[in-house]
């Protein structure tokens, strides 16, 4: 799967600002936005919602999530709502089940507070349900949604993925943990097996960590790449797939 071929972050950001378009191509289609000069947290924002799975042949007439200078969640192809997170940086959006309500996590931690680390939306008012999720003091750069069970997890930079219901309010499990890989302020993702029993996460490391969803242990470990891996997706078909990325470029396939 290719943008374009590139090895540094820098050097796309580069060739797509004096380009002044971004394509981007999933399976065999391509899409191209063209227009006003994209912000770095913007490109970054549209790669993270298509690496989400997006349906590409809908996208046009549907939404595009990215990030604004202020942290603002905007959508395209044409503005119709603006929600306010009165924060510095978006981090993740994470739709939950029948796209009633989203999540979004931010960078919003300080010394005495955690508030809005992680907040929930309603869809349709643009109004925040709660932003009294999350209660540590850490960020959390990557959110993933089981796809069978009503939870979700949030990498987390304290190392470790945290276990919520994604139902209100949203509670944590406090007696889960799945630790053992370290995040060390990469943005780090994560995900579900397609069957929900397996949790996968890259490492600033260069490994990738294979977690029991069930009982929270490490099932096993893979020395992926010699940077900092900060992605690992399973196929959506092929389960035996995995697609690992690392934080110079770097995009390997495992079977």
């Amino acid at each position: 799967m290719g943008l374009i071929p590139y090895r540094k972050r820098e050097d796309a950001y580069r060739v797509l600002k004096a380009l002044n378009l971004l394509v981007i191509s999933i399976a065999v289609t391509s899409i191209s936005i063209s227009g006003s000069t994209l912000e770095e947290q913007t490109l970054l924002g549209f790669l993270f919602f298509f690496r989400r799975g997006c349906q590409v042949e809908s996208l046009v007439n549907w939404v595009i999530f990215c990030k604004g200078e202020k942290g603002d969640l905007l959508w395209s192809t044409s503005v119709t709502r603006v929600y306010k997170a009165a924060v510095q940086q978006t981090l993740d959006v994470l739709f939950l089940p029948e796209g009633k309500e989203f999540l979004t996590s931010t960078d919003a931690v300080s010394r005495d507070s955690a508030d809005r680390t992680i907040i929930a939306w309603d869809f349709q008012s643009a109004a925040k349900i709660s932003n009294q999720i999350f209660h540590e003091r850490y960020t959390c750069p990557s959110l993933a949604l089981h796809p069978r069970e009503p939870t979700f997890v949030a990498q987390t930079n304290g190392n470790y993925m945290a276990l919520f219901s994604s139902q209100r309010p949203y509670r944590i499990n406090k007696k889960k943990r799945y630790e053992g890989h370290k995040v060390e302020g990469f943005a780090v993702g994560c995900e579900f097996s397609p069957d929900g029993t397996l949790l996968v996460t890259g490492s600033s490391d260069g490994k990738v960590f294979f977690y029991n969803y069930h009982t929270s242990r490490i099932v096993r470990t893979l020395s992926a790449h010699r940077e900092a891996c900060v992605s690992a997706v399973f196929h959506p078909v092929l389960p035996s797939l995995l697609a690992t990325s690392d934080w110079a470029g770097e995009i390997k396939i495992w079977q």
